[in-house]
């Protein structure tokens, strides 16, 4: 939620490109095509749809970095 409302103003490839990913990387992960993240890549995150939201946001937070048995 937090990450959310802090990062709703920036643009999914700013966002993607703090967690290290490229366009083709962040498709693998989600399981999407590549076309897909090109073409949400311009907007911003509040603007995104929620459909496609749902899935990248976890990615983006780095909700899978919090799973790593240390």
């Amino acid at each position: 939620m937090f990450f959310e409302f802090r990062n709703r103003n920036n643009t999914v490839k700013e966002l993607r490109k703090n967690q290290g990913y490229t366009a083709q990387e962040l498709a693998f992960k989600l399981k999407l095509d590549i076309s897909c993240i090109t073409r949400i890549d311009h907007l911003k995150l509040k603007d995104v749809p929620p459909a496609i939201k749902s899935k990248i946001l976890p990615v983006l937070r780095g909700d899978h970095l919090d799973k790593i048995p240390w």
